[in-house]
């Protein structure tokens, strides 16, 4: 079932996709080689707390933390770790708020300076330009397939990166995972009819490599099966007549990105 948001429950939903890019800034501030990505999921629990909302994943299905951080060729759902991050990782964090009933879910990817191969710089530039691209399509009127092909073109077609099938966008708004589901890849024309107030999180997730991915004994990590790295990026966004609203934002989480001496930029 697919619900439609009033104005002001879309409201709502921005102001906690909003906290979510600020408490993803946070953790961003702190991201340099040495840092351990436990240390980082503290920082974007404590944020949000502090911020008087409530961290989305956490117990969510049991997920034992605020924060999925996902480094190299961890996919999604990484499990924080006292691992110390060091140059070149590439590292996902992904994180979701829950307030005054309502959640935001965004992701970001970042890099951290090193002897990279540009294949993977493009990866994070492609990546990111590709959920805009998904995003340019989340008018009423539109369908789900839509923003899966938009995505897929560009990211598979074009580039010829692997899109992974396992693992979707969402509808969002007082659950966070609703209908309807959002992939990165099908065919224009298909899937549920967009229409206003549907809120969705559009995420791409994209491998360097091929599309095949399998689980960590953790249960949770989703990995590339050639163990190349992989990038993701989410916006939640509500589909309107003329264009998409995005409610989330990366203006602050790319002000510490450029501000941070050990990121490189991926814009």
């Amino acid at each position: 079932m697919i619900h439609y948001r009033t104005p002001a429950e879309i409201e709502l939903i921005r102001k906690s996709a909003l906290l979510v890019g600020e408490a993803i800034a946070s953790a961003c501030a702190l991201i340099k080689p040495g840092i351990t990505t436990m240390q980082l999921n503290a920082q974007v629990e404590d944020f949000i707390l502090k911020h008087g909302a409530v961290p989305s994943f956490k117990n969510y299905k049991s997920y034992p933390y605020a924060t999925c951080i996902s480094v190299n060729d961890a996919v999604v759902h990484g499990f924080p770790t006292n691992e110390p991050l060091k140059e070149g990782d590439v590292v996902s964090i992904d994180a979701g708020v829950y307030l005054n009933g309502y959640h935001g879910d965004s992701a970001y990817t970042f890099l951290l300076k090193g002897d990279t191969p540009e294949a993977v710089k493009k990866l994070l530039k492609v990546t990111k330009e590709s959920l805009y691209l998904g995003i340019q399509k989340a008018m009423h009127g539109s369908r789900v397939g839509d923003i899966s092909y938009a995505i897929q073109q560009f990211t598979e077609k074009e580039n010829g990166y692997g899109v992974v099938r396992e693992l979707v966008g969402h509808g969002i708004g007082r659950n966070l995972h609703e209908d309807p589901q959002v992939p990165n890849f099908g065919k224009r024309g298909t899937g549920a009819k967009l229409k206003d107030g549907t809120v969705i999180a559009i995420e791409p997730m994209i491998n360097l490599g091929t599309k095949d991915v399998f689980h960590d004994k953790d249960g949770w990590t989703v990995r590339t099966s050639d163990r190349q790295p992989s990038a993701h990026f989410e916006h939640t966004v509500a589909v309107k007549k003329s264009k998409a609203d995005i409610l989330s934002s990366f203006e602050a989480i790319e002000a510490a990105e450029k501000a941070n001496e050990y990121l490189e930029l991926i814009n």
